[in-house]
């Protein structure tokens, strides 16, 4: 069995994000709570989650706007709680990529039920490194520990990756000193094909090299080919 799913919970209101955080933790899920947009994104650039339970009426950056910005990078999938009866909000939010909805005031059985249901549909549960599944991996200057989703450098120093940075490295690690276009890692790390102006790759590509790089202006890890796309250029062993 593996480590219980880690709900991310974004809401202003800080009776609600408590209480069901305190329901979900007493039905075995880990919680963070955050209270605006703002402090998702400082949770999500240092820990690895499952799932957003994401809030429409936010102050700052609202809920929509936060979807619109992750659901293209398609690794965390997001339930939006709603305004009752704002069917608007509703319908928008699943046309731009949320899973799922749930109008305010709600049950947090049904919440709770919702959650387990988009996981499932999501397959969380299955391994997403590969043929490096339970192995702890050297290169360059780094050992990538991927039961725990980390980072190691020389000092022993931890960096936790995100769902999808962790998905991109296990796949420029398994593929250590090819070329892969684009095309080829969205297509491997979330099963899509890129539209004309995407940039998903290209930005997990800079947040990566932001932990990894020794000079993110002169990247050595992760080296940009001309015309052809992004290649690992480093050796790649069994961690002692």
């Amino acid at each position: 069995m593996g480590p219980p799913p880690h709900i991310l919970i974004v809401d202003d209101h800080a009776q609600i994000r408590e209480s069901v955080a305190r329901f979900l933790e007493k039905n075995g899920m880990r919680t963070t709570v955050a209270r605006d947009a703002v402090e998702m994104d400082a949770k999500l650039a240092t820990g690895h989650f499952d799932l957003l339970v994401l809030d429409v009426m936010m102050p700052g950056e609202d809920g929509l706007s936060v979807c619109r910005r992750l659901a293209p990078e398609g690794d965390l999938p997001i339930i939006m709680l709603t305004a009752l009866g704002e069917e608007t909000d509703r319908i928008v939010g699943l046309e731009i990529g949320a899973d799922d909805y749930l109008a305010k005031p709600f049950n947090p059985r049904e919440l709770l039920a919702r959650i387990k249901s988009v996981l499932r549909r999501s397959n969380r549960d299955e391994p997403v490194a590969g043929s490096l599944a339970g192995r702890k991996v050297s290169f360059a200057h780094w050992i990538l520990d991927t039961d725990r989703q980390v980072l190691i450098d020389e000092s022993t120093t931890e960096t936790p990756l995100t769902t999808s940075e962790f998905k991109l490295l296990t796949v420029l690690l398994e593929r250590a000193r090819m070329v892969l276009s684009r095309d080829q890692l969205l297509d491997l790390t979330a099963g899509r094909t890129a539209g004309p102006m995407d940039r998903t790759i290209d930005n997990q590509i800079s947040r990566l090299r932001r932990k990894i790089e020794p000079d993110v202006l002169r990247p050595s890890v992760i080296k940009t080919v001309r015309n052809g796309g992004y290649c690992l250029a480093a050796d790649v062993e069994d961690a002692p």
